[in-house]
This record gives C-alpha cells, sequence and structure tokens, in this order.
C-alpha cells in the first residue's frame, strides 16, 4: 500500500509545495551560478532509474568547463567555483531533482541514481537497487555518504530496498535533515573519497 500508492501520490504532493516554498532559494541560485559559469547554471546528466530506465537528473552546476592548454577539463578542486562550493556545502545543487520527483522519474527517498556504466557490473543482489526509484536522499546517504566504499554503499541501498517503509522514510527525512544542518558528510571541495565503481561479480 505504502510502496506502490501513498509514496508516489506524497512524493509529488511534498515535491510540488518545496518547490513553491524554496522558489525563491532556487531562482537567486539560477542566477548566481548563471554568471558564475557562462550562462549555464543546470548540470543534466542521463542516469538509470526503476527498472534501469534511463532519464535526464537534473543538478546545479557547481562546477565550470575550463581546461587546461591541452583541451582537458580541469581537476574538480579546480573548477569548483565560489559560489558552487556553498551551494553544494548546503546541498542545494540537489534541490532541482525535485523536479524529476514531480515527473516521476525518482522519489524524494530511495538509493542515489549513479552512471549507467556501472549497470554491466553490479552483480544480482546489488541490482535490486533498481527494484525501486532512485531518490535525492537515502539509506546510504544518512550512514556515511561519501565516507562509505561502494560495497557499503549497495549493502545500504539494497538494505532500504528490502526494508522500505513509512517510517523508515520519515527517519531517513529527519537524519538528512540534521546531516544537512551539520554538513556532516559533504564534500564542498570538489574531491571524491572513492573513484568510480569497477564492479564485483561476488
Amino acid at each position: 500500500m505504502y510502496k506502490g500508492f501513498i509514496k508516489p501520490i506524497s512524493d509529488f504532493l511534498l515535491a510540488l509545495v518545496a518547490l513553491l516554498l524554496l522558489s525563491p532559494l532556487l531562482v537567486l541560485a539560477t542566477l548566481f551560478l548563471a554568471i558564475a559559469n557562462q550562462g549555464k547554471p543546470f548540470f543534466i546528466q542521463t542516469r538509470p532509474g526503476k527498472n534501469e530506465k534511463l532519464f535526464n537528473i537534473i543538478k546545479f552546476k557547481t562546477m565550470n568547463d575550463k581546461k587546461d592548454k591541452n583541451g582537458k577539463l580541469l581537476g574538480d578542486s579546480e573548477r569548483l567555483t565560489t559560489i558552487g562550493r556553498i551551494v553544494r556545502k548546503t546541498s542545494i545543487d540537489e534541490l532541482p531533482q525535485l523536479i524529476n520527483v514531480l515527473k516521476g522519474d525518482m522519489s524524494l527517498i530511495g538509493p542515489r541514481p549513479l552512471l549507467p556504466q556501472y549497470l554491466s557490473l553490479y552483480n544480482e543482489e546489488q541490482k535490486k537497487r533498481h527494484t525501486v526509484k532512485p531518490g535525492i536522499t537515502g539509506w546510504a546517504q544518512v550512514n556515511g555518504r561519501n565516507a562509505l566504499s561502494w560495497q557499503d554503499k549497495f549493502k545500504h541501498d539494497v538494505w532500504y530496498v528490502k526494508n522500505l517503509s513509512f517510517s523508515l522514510d520519515i527517519k531517513i527525512v529527519f537524519l538528512t535533515i540534521k546531516k544537512v544542518l551539520i554538513s556532516e558528510g559533504i564534500l564542498a571541495d570538489g574531491s571524491s573519497t572513492i573513484g568510480r565503481f569497477k564492479g564485483t561479480k561476488e
């Protein structure tokens, strides 16, 4: 009942209300990021959703497109703009995904959508993370986020899928708010604690 009916409806209504309430903040962020990124305030990338269906995720663009003399993009920390650092530290960069929730591509809570290149690398257990809609925040995000290894991230994702409930989603919401307020697990310097997922069939 909750998973198939209540959760999708509540996702839509809560995302709509959040967009309306946060619209002044979103407009300001769009304006400043457009100035910092030569008129490109948004970052759009293809990600796999429920049942591995591809969709375009929307985020605020926190890094510019500066390249070295050979035409190669500079490192993340070198391209992270001042406003981008603030937006990332406060997790405002994730807010445009509320549009993805309205479109039905995402849920407010669920496993984070990763790169489509990873789809062929998951083992059968890890693939279960795609049996629900991806979320703006999730169980892995409130249990370590960037500090987790890939294997631990997937274990948390699959655990969430198997234990999905209203009470668990409420718990994740409050833990997310707490972590955003204290900036716990958020990397605002453009760095990453782990590299790309290389796969495991164990």
